[in-house]
């Protein structure tokens, strides 16, 4: 098997290659962050309604509302990170 000649690695190739990396490890964090925040927010109100069981209904719109924001965190840093690729 031959090697890859030195002319065939260019300056575009190192630069997409460089891209695509950076997509990967932006919507990595961007996931493992939200993962996080998503996984400490369930938690928590299932503490709270362990606790006190009669504020389930208001502790859920405050839950839900907590997941939709932490979720948006999750899909700025994809969209960014896509941002990025392309331009």
């Amino acid at each position: 098997m031959d090697p890859l000649p030195i002319a065939a690695i260019t300056d575009d190739g190192i630069t997409a290659a460089g891209k695509a990396i950076a997509l990967g490890i932006g919507a990595g964090l961007g996931s493992i962050g939200a993962g996080i925040g998503i996984g400490f927010i369930f938690g928590k109100e299932i503490e709270s309604v362990a606790r006190q069981p009669e504020l389930k209904s208001e502790l859920q719109s405050i839950r839900w509302l907590g997941f939709a924001l932490t979720e948006a965190v999750a899909f700025y840093t994809f969209i960014f990170a896509l941002i990025a690729f392309f331009l």
